[in-house]
């Protein structure tokens, strides 16, 4: 979850609300909102522990047609394209780094996609252990600077005035709300993400639901905390834009060499994201494999190291495929909407298995249904504006979900 967003997304959320009792109300609101969808994908990996998340959901509660539509969108437009997005940030900080080229950035993304590829067709152990150790040092990373920040005594605790009103320039509300709370979702993207390794996790109906909603909760207070220390640092009307709100902050912690120490935190942070991205992911289409719904050489396991190999290898051409051709706006402009609905409808079969009288999971939802009802309202919410201030976009992964009903026929079970 925490990857470039938190890195670039406050200052954006900033300069709208020109208010910093907003900013907390916007990140408290993502925070709930995943915490409810984290409750729910929990119960549901209790139901259903195997490899999959959502596509298994989709299809034990709806049936395969919709499923193979999360997995047709997940193949083509979110998985490839969150991927590629992570491995041009990356490339891109450590253009910062080391001053390259247009080509070298995109040599170091796919030389990135590459490798962590490679480390997890080795083996899921490998591949956690990577995990755990990047995760360690982007937190490590970002406790630090909210320490040097603090201790230093570089910034200016007049930033926070007025708490309440909005500055002279920002966004007038309720029409502020809306880029802010895209850019909040779009940082705390991927928790859904970790239920595609129930099916290889030991007890997964204990520890789905508790690295679920335990993850959510510790991101909710890094990026409380961290845009807070942003804003001690940093106010907003000097605000230019993402990367130099960044900059800007590691220039007032560490004087000239800020920039660089920033760009090295936000390279570890993206790296960690990007280990566990083509970790999780290439299971839908794995799982699509084994239902017969997709090419089976797809779900075959590597022989030796037990991983489904050729789905992550798929994974990685798509992904490279995308850091050759496109722009990491490019790249990410378009997968937010047909995300966000596909998640709503996988929350909502927490409903319709509950109407079916199915038997009690493992783990139930706490305070049901008002979770799930939280997380259908925001993400509603969500659609709507995202609909009103990108439709094209919207449009886009809509039509590219379409397409996936013609191929569904030719090759769905007979």
């Amino acid at each position: 979850m925490i990857a470039v967003g938190i890195f670039l997304t406050p200052a954006g959320m900033a300069k709208s609300l020109g208010s910093p009792l907003w900013l907390l109300v916007v990140w408290l609101t993502m925070g709930a909102m995943a915490l409810c969808g984290a409750w729910c994908y929990g119960e549901l990996a209790a139901r259903f522990p195997e490899p999959g998340g959502g596509y298994v959901y989709l299809g034990r509660v709806y049936g395969p047609g919709v499923a193979f539509l999360y997995g047709w969108k997940c193949l083509l437009v979110m998985d490839p394209g969150i991927t590629a997005a992570l491995g041009m940030g990356l490339a891109s900080y450590v253009g910062y780094l080391v001053a390259l080229s247009p080509m070298g950035v995109k040599a170091v993304a796919l030389g990135a996609i590459v490798a962590l590829a490679a480390v997890n067709v080795v083996g899921l152990r490998l591949g956690a252990g990577l995990m755990r150790w990047l995760t360690a040092l982007k937190l490590g990373a970002l406790a630090l600077i909210v320490l040097l920040a603090l201790g230093s005594g570089a910034g200016d605790w007049s930033h926070f005035v007025p708490l309440v009103a909005q500055r002279p320039g920002s966004s007038p509300l309720p029409g502020a709300l809306a880029p802010a709370l895209v850019g909040a979702f779009f940082a705390f993207g991927g928790w859904w993400e970790v239920s595609k390794m129930a099916g290889e996790a030991r007890d997964p109906a204990r520890i789905m639901p508790r690295a679920l909603a335990l993850g959510v909760v510790i991101v909710t207070f890094v990026y409380v905390v961290t845009s807070a220390v942003f804003l001690y640092l940093v106010p907003p009307e000097r605000v230019t834009s993402g990367e130099t709100f960044a900059a800007q902050a590691g220039v007032m912690l560490f004087g000239p060499a800020g920039g660089q120490v920033f760009a090295a935190i936000v390279v570890v942070s993206v790296l960690g994201s990007l280990a566990v991205l083509l970790m999780a992911l290439p299971r839908v289409y794995y799982a699509m494999a084994r239902d017969g719904v997709f090419f089976r050489a797809v779900g075959a396991v590597h022989p030796r190291f037990g991983t489904p190999a050729r789905a992550i290898a798929l994974q990685a051409t798509l992904a490279s495929l995308l850091v050759v051709l496109g722009t990491f706006n490019q790249i990410v402009a378009y997968f937010i909407f047909v995300t966000v609905a596909f998640i709503a409808l996988t929350v909502a079969g927490v409903f319709v298995l509950r109407r079916r009288a199915v038997g009690p999971p493992a783990f139930r939802v706490p305070g049901y249904p008002a979770p799930v009802v939280v997380f259908l309202a925001l993400a509603v919410g969500l659609l709507v504006l995202l609909a009103a201030y990108n439709p094209l976009q919207a449009f886009l992964g809509i039509a590219i979900v379409a397409l996936g009903v013609p191929v569904y026929r030719v090759m769905g079970p007979r």
